[in-house]
């Protein structure tokens, strides 16, 4: 693909660099919640792994139900930073009030109206960072905000494992409000909108109030909705992070006892998101030079594994770090090509309902793949919840091998639209 006419721009615009703070800021206040959430659960309130495996897919499907309309809305309104602003306003919210649970339905309630914040901001979030960068740097630009964002995931378990030392689990809930605040701060004081083609705007503003939600997703490209096929079939499997921890607990507890292994898999969980956090930039940058859909398929294959390794696991710490290594490897690219890939499908104009039917595509599948493996944990063994995982992690990858490649589709319409 031919560089773009303002290729010699710098790929890490104002707009980028933000989105990728914020993400940071954003995700070490969920991921010190969420790393202690299953021991919080546990040993707190008595809930085990079926009801956290609930809560985590429940929580995913609340924001699937909003991430579509929210990127359609914000396609219609040609506007995206409102959305972001009201949705990491919600999330900085309602996290922290776990706090205050007495009985793990409250926790169901409050993690389900965080993650509903998150289906607000997500779709128009990832359609402002693709608009706001160049077409032959959107790899960067997505590996770069996933890089902080996972930073984020690091410092978040980080700081949980260091408290956790001195004060109880509920602290730790309302500390992680502090980097919360932080990152609604920078979403209403640095982030700027960016406009819209101005070609055929009066088209353009016809479409904007005549096109339902229903034809706007109708009329999203049909290899777009191949891709979110194989995308679909992938998220079906790919459960909550935490449980890889809840396993790791489970594993070790005889070994180190409840208190000393939950320590451990708190650690096996900052590795996790270390890796992650490393991987995410040179993965998007990698895709911008030979392409994203065999870096995908190979995180899908990388998923399989990892599942497969964790349903035999044994309390071998060398295993556990190759089992979590791999379990943020996987992560990064997946996280990060996704939407980089699926930036290629879409015009600017529609980038929004696209992001939108994709993440709500990726929540459904939390969803699903998060109780399926909880239940199955619970009611049989977790052998078979991860073996489970690990077949849908290989149909994802089968089925995005005959999913045609579309590398730059998006950068027709994006060459001609001012950037931040």
């Amino acid at each position: 693909m031919k560089p773009s006419r303002r290729s010699d721009r710098p790929w890490l615009t104002p707009n980028v660099f933000y989105m990728g703070l914020v993400s940071l800021l954003s995700d070490a206040s969920h991921e010190m919640a969420t790393a202690i959430l299953p021991f919080f659960l546990a040993l707190d309130l008595g809930a085990g792994a079926g009801v956290l495996g609930l809560i985590e897919g429940a929580s995913d499907g609340a924001s699937s139900f909003v991430k579509s309309y929210a990127g359609y809305r914000s396609d219609r309104a040609g506007r995206r930073k409102p959305f972001m602003e009201l949705g990491y306003s919600m999330t900085g919210i309602f996290k922290p009030m776990i706090a205050l649970a007495t009985a793990w339905p409250q926790v169901l309630l409050l993690r389900m109206s965080a993650w509903i914040g998150r289906g607000v901001r997500g779709p128009p979030r990832d359609a402002l960072l693709a608009d706001s960068a160049e077409p032959t740097d959107v790899g960067k630009a997505f590996g770069f905000q996933r890089a902080l964002d996972t930073a984020g995931a690091v410092l978040g378990p980080a700081l949980a494992l260091f408290l956790v030392q001195f004060v109880s689990y509920r602290t730790i809930f309302v500390l992680s409000a502090i980097p919360g605040i932080a990152a609604v701060i920078v979403v209403f004081s640095k982030i700027r909108e960016v406009d819209r083609p101005r070609t055929g705007a009066g088209e353009t503003r016809n479409h904007r109030h005549n096109a339902g939600f229903i034809d706007s997703m109708k009329s999203l490209p049909k290899p777009f909705k191949k891709y979110l096929f194989a995308v679909g079939a992938f998220g079906m499997g790919n459960f909550a992070n935490s449980l890889f921890s809840l396993r790791a607990q489970q594993v070790l507890a005889p070994v180190y006892g409840a208190g000393g292994a939950s320590a451990v898999a708190i650690a096996l969980y900052v590795l996790l998101n270390l890796v992650y956090a490393s991987a995410s930039f040179p993965v998007g940058a990698l895709t911008d030079k030979i392409g994203r859909k065999g870096v995908l398929v190979t995180g899908y294959f990388i998923s399989a594994a990892t599942c497969l390794a964790t349903a035999f696991l044994v309390p071998d710490l060398v295993l556990l770090a190759v089992v979590f290594a791999s379990a943020g490897l996987f992560t990064a690219i997946t996280d990060t090509v996704e939407g980089t890939m699926a930036a290629d499908f879409l015009q600017a104009k529609s980038r929004g309902t696209g992001f939108g039917v994709l993440q709500t595509v990726n929540g459904l599948g939390d969803f699903i793949s998060s109780a399926v493996v909880g239940v199955l944990w619970t009611s049989f063994s977790p052998e078979l919840a991860f073996a489970y995982a690990a077949a849908l992690s290989a149909l994802g990858g089968l089925f995005l091998l005959r999913t045609p490649t579309r590398r730059g589709q998006a950068g027709a319409e994006a060459q001609q639209e001012p950037s931040l």
